[in-house]
């Protein structure tokens, strides 16, 4: 794919106002139905209008100046998994110029079905998905049973009794509009609506098919594979076109959105690509120093605890966090030390504490920390959600 900006020969800095201007004349330059059905004609429209949905977006074309293509992954719209197609650039086009006047006339008849094509695309189902911390760090494949409608197999889609068919509407001519013309002392008023006997079909159905009833589509269960790429947040979410409902009577799928939803893990808590574990230790693995194992996403892991240490200091484990999305950073897994002390204690702990305290230097009036007070904010909200 060619740059979005060369696409549709803008410069960076562009504003939104330059974007929408080039973009409609492009997307009118290339439409299919003024350019006989052309394929070239329709792949550049779908590229342009590609472009356009990203530039117009702030968001989006933040994350593609700062990332490319890459950084649109996961989002909605283009750059999602599926692709973006023919249907969606139609469906954008339609949107946003659709209620220009004359468009009827600039694109031909054929335009004017293509916008009624559009409208009765399937439905968008959104699903959630929940994932754990290991699945989050290398990614993962899920397999997902959903319920769709598909098309009707005795009708193909039609909505028509098997071996009849949907027959033009004598009340539009197959348009699927009707044109209402009002005279005033201003002068004419046209006003176009969609046709009461078809509801802006063009067509009717005299014999509806048993099975669907005349809907041309039928609901069933099927199972869908999606691959969720390693380091991914609750904000992200998976879009895959063109795999939701189809639309009524022969009308385009819709897409599928997949919600992605991190599970607790009581072991860690996260800040964006890093991860903590609170590790408590006792008085004496404090003063002497030892060797423990901690959890980690990968396993157990052995770590030193410095003679000295204080409760609250940090020790790091590089590169055992997560994944950043759009790179191939991994980020740390920061261990919290917190000094136990016991609350309950028998004879022999009495006595030895208590030889302890005979010969213990007394505290210092302020303890230095192991880390600067930048980073140890950082671990302090993401313990208490400060």
């Amino acid at each position: 794919m060619a740059d979005y900006y060369e696409l549709l020969g803008l410069s960076h800095d562009a504003d939104l106002e330059e974007i929408k201007k080039r973009y409609r004349k492009l997307a009118f330059k290339y439409h299919p139905d003024r350019n006989e059905g052309s394929k070239e004609a329709e792949e550049l429209f779908k590229q342009v209008t590609e472009a356009y949905e990203v530039l117009r977006d702030p968001e989006k074309r933040s994350m593609y100046d700062r990332y490319g293509e890459q950084g649109l992954k996961g989002s909605a719209g283009p750059g999602g998994m599926g692709g973006f197609d023919f249907s969606d650039a139609i469906e954008i086009f339609m949107r946003d110029f659709g209620g220009f006047s004359g468009l009827e006339d600039f694109l031909g008849a054929s335009g004017a079905r293509t916008q009624r094509t559009a409208s009765r695309k399937g439905k968008t189902i959104r699903m959630q998905v929940s994932l754990t911390l290991p699945e989050v760090a290398h990614g993962v494949k899920k397999t997902l049973r959903v319920s769709i409608l598909g098309e009707c197999e005795p009708c193909g889609g039609s909505g028509a009794k098997s071996g009849t068919k949907p027959v033009v509407c004598p009340g539009c001519g197959g348009a699927g509009e009707e044109r209402h013309v009002q005279r005033s002392v201003l002068g004419q008023f046209v006003s176009v609506q969609p046709c009461q006997n078809c509801h802006g079909e063009g067509r009717i159905i005299q014999d509806l098919c048993n099975a669907c009833r005349g809907e041309g589509r039928t609901r069933g269960d099927t199972e869908i594979e999606i691959e969720v790429p390693a380091g991914v947040t609750a904000e992200n979410f998976l879009t895959l076109r063109g795999r939701g409902n189809v639309g009524p009577r022969g009308g385009p799928r819709g897409d599928l959105v997949v919600l992605l939803e991190i599970e607790d893990d009581p072991r860690f808590s996260r800040d964006g690509s890093d991860i903590f574990h609170e590790l408590p230790i006792t008085f004496s693995q404090a003063a002497l120093g030892d060797e423990v194992q901690v959890p980690t996403i990968e396993g157990a892991a052995q770590v030193t605890i410095p003679a000295g240490i204080q409760s609250g200091d940090h020790l790091n484990l590089k590169e055992l966090g997560l994944p950043d999305l759009n790179g191939h950073v991994r980020g740390d897994q920061i261990i919290r030390v917190v000094v136990w002390t016991p609350t309950d204690l028998n004879a022999q702990q009495e006595e030895a504490l208590g030889s302890l305290r005979g010969v213990e230097a007394l505290a210092p009036e302020q303890i230095r920390r192991r880390t600067h007070r930048g980073f140890w904010s950082r671990v302090k909200e993401a313990f208490t959600g400060g």
